[in-house]
C-alpha cells in the first residue's frame, strides 16, 4: 500500500511525463481494437444491405455500378431499363418488382423515384408526416432533414442532370410530406418520390394550361406567345389533373429494379431467364457483387494489421526506453533510499507500482474509447458509407 501511495505521488509530481506515457500506452491498446471494430462493422454493414436485397434487374453492363446505384443511390448512372421489363416480372407471377429511378438529385441528395412497395421492403417508418400519396410528394430521409433543415411543409427543388440538359428537364418543386426515422443506411440520405414524379422531372410527363383563357377571348385579347402550352414547375391541386405522360409507359425508363422472388425456386427460375448474354437486361445477386467488392477492399486488412503491429512494437519499445532512462536518471534517488534503510525489494516494488498505475490508467482510457467506438460503430460506418457514395 505504501509503495502504491509513493508511486502515485511521484507520478502526480511528474504529471507531464506521466500524461505522455499514459496517452501513448492508451493509444497502443485502443487503435487495434477500434480499427478491427470499424472494419468488421463496415464489412457487416455492406454485406447486410446486399443480403437484404435478393435480386437486382438492370441493363446489361457493370454489375457493380448497377448494385451501387440501386443499394446506395450513388452517382453511378447505369443505362436505364424500360418499364416493360418490370411488367414482365409482374406477369411472371414469380416475384414482386420494385423500380428505382435515381437519375436526379436535389441539394446534393439523390432523388429516388420508386413505388410504395419499397417502404415495406426496407421496413422504413415515418418519424413525422405521411407517406407518398399525390404526384409531386416527397418523403425525405433523416439525414436529408437534418442537413437541409427541412421538415413537413417545406419544399425541395430538383436539379437537372447537367446545366446543358434543356430537353424537357425542368426543376420541379416538391412538397415534403414526410420524414423517415433514422436507419443508419443509404435511405437516410435519399429523397423518395413516386416514380411518376421522377418521370415528370425528366420531362416525360407534364401539365398544361391555356395560354389564351376564356376571359381573354371575351375581351378580344390577342395572345402574345406562339406556344400553346406552358410547362409547370410545381404540381398543385389546381393543375394536377392536367398532368399526363406522352408515349407508352412500357418504354419509360427506370435505373434499376429490386426483384423480390416469392421463394427460392422462383428466384432460380428468374435467374435462368436472364442467362442469355444477348439479353439487354441482366439479373444480378447483390450480395455476391458486394461480397466480391468487400473481399477486394479488405485484402489490405492484412497489410494494415502488420503496419499496426509494427507501430505498436515501436511504441512499446519507445515507452520501455523512456521508463528505462527515467529509472537510470533516478539512480541517485534509489541509492539515497537504500542508505535510508529501504530494502532493494521495496525499491523494485515502488518502480513496479509506478508501471502498474500507468498501465491501469492507460487501459481504462483504452476501454472507455473502445466502448464508445463499439456503441457508435454502426452509426459512424453508415454515415461514412453514405458519404462516400
Amino acid at each position: 500500500m505504501n509503495a502504491l501511495y509513493l508511486a502515485f505521488a511521484y507520478l502526480r509530481y511528474h504529471w507531464a511525463r506521466s500524461l505522455v506515457l499514459v496517452m501513448v500506452a492508451a493509444l497502443i491498446m485502443f487503435v487495434p481494437v477500434a480499427t478491427q471494430t470499424l472494419l468488421s462493422t463496415s464489412e457487416r454493414t455492406l454485406v447486410a444491405r446486399g443480403e437484404a436485397t435478393p435480386l437486382l434487374l438492370g441493363s446489361r453492363g457493370s454489375q457493380l455500378d448497377l448494385t451501387m446505384a440501386a443499394l446506395y443511390f450513388s452517382e453511378e448512372s447505369p443505362d436505364p431499363i424500360p418499364m416493360h421489363e418490370v411488367e414482365a416480372i409482374w406477369d411472371s407471377g414469380l416475384a414482386i418488382p420494385i423500380p428505382l429511378h435515381t437519375a436526379f438529385s436535389s441539394s446534393g441528395f439523390r432523388i429516388v423515384g420508386t413505388s410504395l412497395d419499397y417502404f415495406d421492403f426496407r421496413d422504413l417508418d415515418l418519424a413525422e408526416g405521411r407517406g407518398l400519396s399525390v404526384l409531386g410528394d416527397a418523403v425525405i430521409g433523416a439525414e436529408v432533414a437534418r442537413a437541409l433543415d427541412k421538415s413537413v411543409g417545406d419544399t425541395l427543388v430538383s436539379s437537372p442532370e447537367n446545366l446543358f440538359d434543356l430537353d424537357g428537364v425542368y426543376p420541379l418543386e416538391m412538397p415534403v410530406v414526410g420524414v423517415l426515422a433514422p436507419t443508419n443506411s443509404a435511405d437516410d440520405q435519399a429523397i423518395f418520390v413516386d416514380i411518376k414524379t421522377a418521370w415528370v422531372i425528366q420531362g416525360i410527363g407534364h401539365g398544361h394550361e391555356d395560354v389564351v383563357t376564356a376571359a381573354d377571348i371575351a375581351a378580344g385579347t390577342d395572345a402574345l406567345v406562339n406556344a400553346a402550352v406552358v410547362q409547370y414547375q410545381r404540381i398543385t391541386p389546381e393543375n394536377i389533373e392536367t398532368f399526363h405522360f406522352h408515349g407508352d409507359q412500357d418504354g419509360f425508363p427506370t435505373s434499376a429494379v429490386i426483384v423480390v422472388p416469392n421463394d427460392t425456386r422462383a428466384g432460380t427460375i428468374l435467374k435462368g431467364r436472364y442467362l442469355d448474354g444477348e439479353n439487354p437486361a441482366q439479373l444480378v445477386t447483390p450480395v455476391m457483387v458486394i461480397q466480391s467488392l468487400v473481399d477486394r477492399i479488405f485484402r489490405i486488412k492484412t497489410l494494415l494489421d502488420v503496419v499496426t503491429l509494427i507501430i505498436a512494437i515501436a511504441a512499446i519499445a519507445a515507452i520501455g526506453l523512456a521508463m528505462f532512462l527515467s529509472y537510470r536518471l533516478r539512480a541517485r534517488e534509489v541509492r539515497t533510499a537504500v542508505k535510508l534503510g529501504a530494502r532493494r525489494g521495496m525499491v523494485l516494488g515502488l518502480l513496479a507500482a509506478e508501471t502498474l498505475i500507468l498501465l491501469a490508467v492507460s487501459g481504462a482510457i483504452a476501454v472507455v474509447g473502445s466502448v464508445i467506438v463499439v456503441q457508435n460503430a454502426d452509426q459512424w460506418v453508415g454515415w461514412l458509407l453514405t458519404l462516400g457514395t
